[in-house]
């Protein structure tokens, strides 16, 4: 599906706009940055460590640096995230 996003560069973090379309996947992966993420419209179903959350509007997610997840969106979703640099 479609995939928009937008990034701000600020000292010591990215920031990334993103907008996903319904039934988005994004399999599993990595980054180098801590990152903090709050979902603006829809939701993120988030899986780390071996579990899975769901995040709707407003609520506010984090996956630290190096920790493999996967991320789904059942719904369109926007989200605003913040990449830290270790």
């Amino acid at each position: 599906g479609r995939f928009d996003a937008y990034k701000l560069e600020a000292k010591g973090a990215d920031v990334l706009f993103a907008s996903y379309a319904a039934d988005t996947s994004i399999p599993a992966h990595t980054h180098d940055t801590d990152n903090y993420g709050v979902i603006t419209r829809g939701e993120l179903i988030l899986t780390q460590n071996g579990m899975t959350t769901r995040h709707g509007v407003g609520d506010w997610y984090h996956v630290a640096a190096h920790v493999e997840h996967a991320a789904r969106f059942d719904v369109a979703t926007d989200e605003v995230e913040f990449w830290f640099t270790p």
